[in-house]
């Protein structure tokens, strides 16, 4: 009997098309505090009720002056006021000087700054000033209006918020943000042979059984994608149980996301308890680590005080490695997705450096490879020597990665494509 024919390989950009093509970003809003907003997205555009800086002002500690009273170098100009910043100014007087510091408001009349290095006392006079250049017109004035002007749509609805951007919001008045609500996430493991660390010493743990290690870095970068995670525990390799954890995560959730049991083994109760409560797609990604990927959705109770539809359901690969890098590659941007982020380049990988690799891959693959490794002092890459998928220590020294495109080889010395880590979980 012939063996059925394989599906081919699913190229990852494809998968993560199709990923996020069900990714609907959630409805509701509410209220943060701008403090608290770091990460979150905004669910608005913010419109600036002010213009920014609301007047002219200088941009040096120096003296305001007319530029018509200064036309060569040399110049005596009385001082006729001080003004510091946040104190309002007076006209400036014709023929006059203004002390004027950073910040401060331009006096009427005064359409340049000259530097305080710039110039010197006048004699004995405290209250006159040598002016050692010729000014142009604005100079060091910064004008009202030139960072921010009325009614300028500032931040964009779908913007992910930085700590610059909350200053810019700060700037404007605003102490609280309407911003997307957090996806809720249900986070869980099966497996009989997992064990919490805590639980059972090492001297102690049973034969085949290993420590719970995904559950760990899955729900940091959870929170860090900005979700509310319930974390569900060890699930027991059983169909009840299974079955039970589904519904109960996706009755308050809108993403339950598991790792490994997404097969077709006799323990592994995922795929069919999925599959009797919504619908599965089992997909093999032309990449590695993370061959084996899972989409689907799981029916809410309705009668259970839910409010009726479907969780998202996503099944990682059990592997360590694959599991991080499915994560970072597919999982975070759905995640980003459902918050209503809009900038593509946002839901796309991060942009790559290109960078010497001190190291040689002579033989192709025919998958595209994420490769974990380490920026080095000479400015080059150097790679993890072991590559399995099952070595988190890999991940754990690494701080970024290399795509390397399916059939390349790489020569020592060869610019590859680096991807940082601290970009992929910023």
């Amino acid at each position: 009997m012939t063996a059925p024919l394989r599906a081919p390989l699913l190229d990852l950009d494809v998968a993560l098309q199709r990923l996020l093509e069900q990714a609907t970003p959630l409805d509701g809003r509410e209220e943060a505090a701008t403090f608290d907003a770091d990460g979150r997205v905004l669910a608005e555009d913010l419109v600036s009720a002010l213009q920014v800086p609301p007047r002219d002002n200088s941009s040096m500690d120096g003296y305001a002056v007319r530029s018509a009273d200064v036309l060569q170098a040399g110049a005596v100009l009385p001082v006729s006021q001080r003004i510091a910043a946040g104190h309002p100014p007076e006209p400036l007087r014709a023929g006059t000087c203004a002390r004027i510091f950073t910040g401060a408001q331009m006096p009427p009349g005064a359409d340049a700054v000259v530097m305080q290095e710039d110039t010197e006392p006048a004699g004995g006079d405290p209250h006159a000033v040598h002016v050692h250049v010729v000014p142009a017109c604005g100079q060091w004035v910064r004008k009202a209006g030139e960072d921010v002007a009325l009614g300028a749509v500032v931040l964009e609805r779908g913007q992910r918020l930085t700590p610059a951007e909350l200053g810019l919001a700060a700037s404007l008045g605003r102490a609280r943000l309407s911003v997307a609500a957090r996806p809720r996430v249900a986070l869980f493991s099966t497996g009989d042979e997992l064990v919490m660390p805590g639980e059972v010493p090492p001297e102690s743990m049973p034969a085949g059984a290993i420590y719970n290690s995904n559950r760990f870095f899955l729900r940091a970068m959870l929170h860090r994608m900005g979700c509310e995670v319930s974390d569900l525990g060890i699930v027991p390799d059983r169909r009840e149980a299974t079955l039970a954890a589904l519904k109960t995560a996706a009755d308050h959730h809108d993403l339950i996301l598991t790792s490994g049991g997404v097969s077709v083994g006799e323990e592994d109760h995922i795929k069919p308890s999925v599959q009797q409560l919504g619908s599965l797609d089992l997909w093999q990604i032309s990449m590695k680590p993370g061959k084996p990927f899972a989409y689907g959705s799981v029916r809410r109770d309705a009668g259970a005080g839910a409010v009726g539809g479907s969780a998202h359901f996503i099944g990682l690969p059990g592997n360590p490695v694959s599991s991080f890098v499915t994560f970072v590659l597919l999982v975070r941007p759905f995640l980003l997705t459902l918050q209503g982020v809009k900038a593509p380049s946002a839901l796309a990988l991060p942009r790559p450096v290109m960078l010497p690799a001190h190291y040689a891959i002579p033989k192709p693959d025919k998958r595209r490879e994420f490769l974990r490794v380490r920026r080095n002092s000479q400015g080059g890459l150097d790679l993890f020597p072991n590559q399995s998928s099952g070595v988190l220590t890999s991940v754990a020294w690494a701080d970024g990665l290399v795509d390397k495109a399916a059939g390349r080889t790489i020569a020592h010395g060869d610019l590859v494509p680096f991807i940082s880590f601290a970009d992929c979980l910023a």
